[in-house]
């Protein structure tokens, strides 16, 4: 396994210095981003499939031997 160097930049967000793994915003800005824009789960019912009533059967499919 490689050991990753971190890299120090300026954050994206609020232009302070930072030193991490991977560009992008700060700790300081993601632990913000996440308290402001996350989304709770929520369940959603689909509906039950039901095929066109417009197509036609297949004509072999119908044919009586």
């Amino acid at each position: 396994m490689t050991v990753m160097e971190t890299l120090s930049f300026t954050c994206p967000r609020c232009a302070a210095e930072a030193t991490a793994r991977f560009y992008g915003p700060c700790d300081t800005c993601r632990d913000q981003l996440r308290a402001t824009l996350r989304g709770e789960a929520r369940e959603i019912e689909l509906a039950e499939y039901e095929p066109k009533m417009n197509v036609t059967p297949n004509a072999v499919a119908l044919k009586d031997d």
